[in-house]
């Protein structure tokens, strides 16, 4: 069969911490799930008018005619998940999350696969996802309708295989109340007092606010605010100001070790937690080998 370039709607999905599935649920029952799971995505695909292209253990590729079908079909997914909770062998409770990517673009159609660059750049954005989450490019953003478009936020600039620059990607809000939130933000009262958060590595000050509520951290001289330690990726760990709460991004190999005063030391590898209070940062190495590149961060409102 020959093959054929359209413009189609990538979309891929996959169970997210399937290993902590298994612990909790066992093999057995766990194999189920995620067969049922998928099945559940599957349907919510047809009636979005999709083609699942495939499946691979606890991912499901999938296209759609349009970016909005494709948007709307990936809120469904999410959605009907939430009804989805298993006891498991332990006694907790379960509810098996999926982390979504999607790209709009031209694919080779060939002997009922689909090859291309739109193919690439949505498995790109479902690497990037994290459970829970609709992560797309600004492209397809463009192309949804201005309900769906008013519901997504801007998340970061990701680097692509085979394109020179970076890309900007966005998170499409799922959720009735993360949606109104942003809907009404512009409401709230001016003079409530902002969080703000002041991070220091040596003689370097950069203030996460609303202004910029987006910090990078790493090796790179292009982050914004460069960390001179061996042990650090390019692009290591981002710290995010999302209504008037701070959260630290791990995205490295090595992962990054966070000292909230006076608690415990945390360690993320591709994780996420709160920041609050004061504490230090170490990217790379943990505290009990005394690393000369720590980074300081103080919580102040006002």
């Amino acid at each position: 069969m020959a093959s054929k370039t359209v413009n189609l709607a990538i979309l891929f999905a996959d169970v997210s911490g399937s290993t902590k599935l298994f612990e909790t649920l066992g093999d057995a029952t766990a194999r189920v799930k995620v067969a049922e799971c998928l099945e559940s995505l599957s349907e919510v695909t047809r009636n979005h008018s999709g083609t699942v292209i495939k499946t691979i253990g606890d991912e499901i590729m999938c296209t759609f005619p349009t970016a909005k079908d494709a948007a709307e079909a990936a809120c469904e997914m999410h959605e009907v998940l939430l009804e989805d909770i298993t006891e498991g062998t332990g006694g907790e409770t379960t509810v098996i999350k999926i982390r979504v990517g999607t790209h709009f673009g031209p694919a080779i159609l060939e002997g009922g696969d689909v090859f291309g660059d739109a193919v690439n750049v949505a498995a790109r954005m479902a690497a990037q996802a994290k459970g829970g989450q609709i992560i797309t490019t600004e492209s397809t953003v463009a192309l949804l309708p201005p309900m769906l478009r008013a519901s997504t936020r801007f998340v970061d600039h990701a680097p692509i295989k085979g394109k020179k620059e970076e890309i900007k990607i966005f998170e499409i809000i799922w959720q009735e109340e993360d949606v109104t939130r942003m809907a009404t933000g512009l409401l709230q009262d001016e003079h409530k007092q902002q969080a703000r958060l002041k991070v220091q590595y040596k003689d370097q000050v950069v203030e996460v606010n609303k202004d910029k509520a987006i910090l990078i951290m790493g090796r790179s001289q292009g982050c914004d605010l460069p960390i001179d330690e061996k042990l650090a990726s390019r692009q290591h760990v981002k710290i995010e100001l999302r209504r008037d709460k701070f959260f630290i991004v791990d995205q490295s190999t090595n992962g990054t070790h966070v000292l909230i005063e006076p608690g415990e030391e945390a360690f993320l590898r591709r994780e996420e937690m709160p920041l609050h209070g004061n504490g230090r940062i170490s990217l790379g190495k943990g505290f009990s080998e005394n690393p000369t590149e720590v980074v300081t961060f103080t919580h102040e409102v006002g």
